[in-house]
């Protein structure tokens, strides 16, 4: 599906919105919960129907049950994701596509690890119950994420004019 279509199909529902925040938060805000939904669905199919709870052996390791469908998620997810990112949120962005990818590889693993340690430390340290943990998680981490696109990821790098 080209860019504008999906631009312009999620610009259809931004009206109600617009009093609330800017196009470009509407369009991440879109963006990332689609592929939240992609990420679970494949999370569920590659868990019941590939792997059917079974563990994932890659040869050089084993991926527990719960764990191996992450990974079969991700390798569709982390591509989706970037290219929305990219083309349909944060399309000012003057920085190399090379440079994108590698900086967007780096958030989605810091992610991973902040989505870690606030559930350990929710659940183990606080002692909550892990789906509040989750939600709570899930609240920083989209906003740390959001941060970091538009300010590192898919910043507008101010242009040096020659005299």
């Amino acid at each position: 599906m080209p860019k504008k279509t999906i631009t312009a199909f999620i610009d259809l529902f931004y009206p109600p919105f617009r009093k609330l925040m800017p196009i470009q938060t509407f369009r991440y805000a879109a963006c990332g919960g689609a592929n939240l939904v992609l990420d679970n669905a494949l999370y569920y199919i590659s868990y019941k129907y590939i792997l059917k709870g079974q563990i994932l052996h890659l040869g050089f390791y084993a991926f527990e049950p719960s764990i191996g469908p992450i990974l079969m998620a991700f390798c569709v997810t982390f591509p989706v994701g970037f290219l929305l990112s990219k083309y349909v949120v944060w399309t000012q962005s003057n920085i190399r596509g090379h440079v994108q990818l590698f900086r967007y590889f780096l958030l989605v693993l810091f992610c991973l690890l902040l989505n870690y340690v606030f559930i350990k430390l929710f659940v183990n340290g606080l002692g909550l119950y892990p789906p509040l943990a989750k939600i709570i998680t899930t609240v920083f981490v989209v906003i740390f994420s959001y941060l970091s696109q538009k300010y590192f990821t898919f910043r507008v790098k101010q242009q040096v004019v020659d005299n």
